[in-house]
């Protein structure tokens, strides 16, 4: 893969992870947890696919291999970063409405 692939293979990956966990949220917030759940898990897997691919970068750096720094590079970190930060924030928000459905508290 050339380093424009790598990029786009990034955003792919971590643009999926965002979206499933946003939609585990709304999922949970109509108290369809089961569903909540499995949408989260499949943001995860999103989530891993990115990382390895982040991680075989670093590697190869890590070796000797100097990667191309460009805007796009960084824009595929970003994306990643954040899909990471919306998938924890995600597994609080689902733990969250299960306890507000548990106490009954739902409006």
């Amino acid at each position: 893969m050339d380093d424009t692939e790598i990029v786009f293979q990034i955003i792919l990956y971590a643009g999926n992870a965002r979206s499933s966990a946003m939609e585990a949220i709304e999922l949970a917030k109509a108290g369809k947890f089961r569903e909540s759940k499995e949408e989260l898990a499949s943001a995860k897997k999103e989530l891993v696919s990115s990382h390895k691919i982040q991680t075989r970068i670093i590697r190869k750096e890590a070796a000797g291999e100097k990667t191309e720094m460009s805007v796009m590079m960084v824009h595929a970190q970003d994306h990643l970063m954040n899909a990471i930060t919306i998938h924890d924030m995600a597994s609080e928000f689902i733990d969250l409405y299960e306890r507000i459905d548990q106490l009954g508290l739902k409006s």
